[in-house]
């Protein structure tokens, strides 16, 4: 099975150069990639929630829906799925490729903007509004098609799957790992405050003593 972590462009997997990949359901929907989404993964760069692209308009103009910006030029990275998204509503715009620094182009080169935020705050910051979101988008992992249905390596697939998700989802845990003694154990595992409590088989207990662990949300006291 083929992975490359620098490869974040899905044309890679959907051609079958890469088995495997990750990349932004924004840019799976946008380039219509035909590929097999196995495990999304939702984390961005300030939270564990999803990123939105949004409809954004200067603070001071007059728009306050889609409907307003009939005949408007609307500037963005992501071209397909907006003039999609305008398409669906029947509202003739202007659709435009943007290189770049997309947020500072209203109202003198765009009348509006489609660009993806966390928090917003560097649109504020570029006297913008947002009015409406144009779609909500997170990590994916994704498989070539033929890669998926091969049983061999969808199992490999799926492991890579586990493994992320497990990391993901251990992010702001601790884990606890300690030895009881035997006739304690159940009274221990009654009380243990964890997510899941997994005692070692017998074979691996040292002197009577059974390892045993544990995973949990740390708790700060003072």
């Amino acid at each position: 099975m083929h992975v490359d972590p620098r490869a974040r462009d899905g044309t890679y997997v959907e051609h079958g150069a890469l088995d495997v990949g990750l990349t932004g359901r924004d840019w799976v929907l946008e380039s219509k990639l035909e590929v097999v989404a196995v495990a999304d993964l939702v984390y961005a760069k300030q939270s564990r929630g999803k990123v939105r692209w949004v409809l954004a308009v200067p603070e001071d103009s007059s728009w306050q829906q889609p409907e307003d910006l009939a005949n408007c030029t609307i500037a963005t990275e992501l071209v397909g799925v907006t003039k999609r998204y305008f398409e669906d509503r029947k509202i003739p715009v202007n659709v435009e490729f943007s290189w770049g620094a997309t947020e500072i182009k209203p109202p003198t080169l765009a009348d509006a903007i489609v660009e993806v935020t966390e928090t917003g705050s560097s649109l504020r910051a570029n006297r913008l509004r947002i009015i409406d979101t144009v779609l909500e988008s997170n990590t994916q992992l994704v498989a070539n098609k033929e890669s998926a249905a091969d049983p061999e390596k969808r199992q490999k697939i799926d492991n890579l799957a586990l493994m992320l998700r497990g990391a993901l989802d251990a992010e702001g845990r601790v884990g606890l790992m300690l030895n009881v003694r035997r006739r304690d154990l159940e009274r221990v595992l009654g009380v243990l405050p964890a997510l899941q409590s997994l005692p070692s088989p017998p074979s691996a207990m040292t002197n009577g003593w059974p390892s045993t662990r544990s995973l949990k949300k740390p708790r700060r006291g003072r």
